[in-house]
């Protein structure tokens, strides 16, 4: 599935622009616990979470995520924006919680990641 689709289908914001909307995402994960996230995500993954600190950033240096989607219209600080900016990492928001959002993409056909 598209960026752009992803961001149409969850109703949700870039947060910033230079981001290329074409790229294909296979799988989704989501969770708000880091240990979790880092035992669960075996290929390039879109994260859907709540979390909003600079821990989740650098989470994406140790594993291989394609992006992050806030959920419950969280939206992170302006420093987690421009630290996810420089590693090209796409940030999106949505207004809906995680449960739906999931709900939302794998109805549309993003499948779950493997773990």
């Amino acid at each position: 599935m598209k960026l752009k689709k992803i961001i149409e289908v969850l109703e949700a914001d870039l947060l910033y622009e230079s981001v290329d909307q074409e790229k294909d995402i296979s799988c989704a994960f989501g969770s708000d616990l880091i240990s979790d996230i880092l035992m669960c995500t075996k290929e390039s993954t879109l994260l859907l979470t709540g979390l909003t600190n600079p821990h989740i950033i650098r989470l994406s240096d140790m594993i291989d995520l394609f992006g992050i989607v806030f959920v419950r219209g969280k939206t992170p600080p302006q420093e987690i924006i421009d630290m996810a900016k420089e590693r090209g990492l796409p940030l999106i928001s949505t207004k809906f919680t995680l449960y739906k959002s999931s709900g939302i993409l794998y109805n549309s056909g993003l499948r779950s990641c493997k773990i």
